[in-house]
């Protein structure tokens, strides 16, 4: 699967358990999440890896869950690429 698919998926993932659909067209690679997104407090981070695990068929530990991990996109999605080897 390529990069830019990969981003894709990994954004529509983030738009749909955070109900982003409405700014859905307004994320992008560079897009900062943590901290920037209301949504994505402490509990919508749990939920996205749980998320991400159950569509990628990943498994995360809780120690690889950091703020540079989920701080844009770009950052989020090579997360997932890391964990999908």
């Amino acid at each position: 699967m390529s990069t830019d698919t990969l981003m894709d998926e990994v954004k529509a993932v983030l738009v749909e358990l955070l109900e982003l659909e409405d700014r859905a067209d307004a994320i992008d690679a560079s897009t900062p999440l943590l901290g920037e997104l209301p949504e994505l407090d402490s509990m919508a981070v749990l939920e996205l890896v749980l998320a991400l695990e159950e569509r990628f068929g990943i498994a995360v530990d809780g120690e690889d869950v950091t703020a540079d991990a989920f701080a844009t996109l770009e950052s989020l999605t090579a997360f997932v690429a890391h964990h999908r080897r």
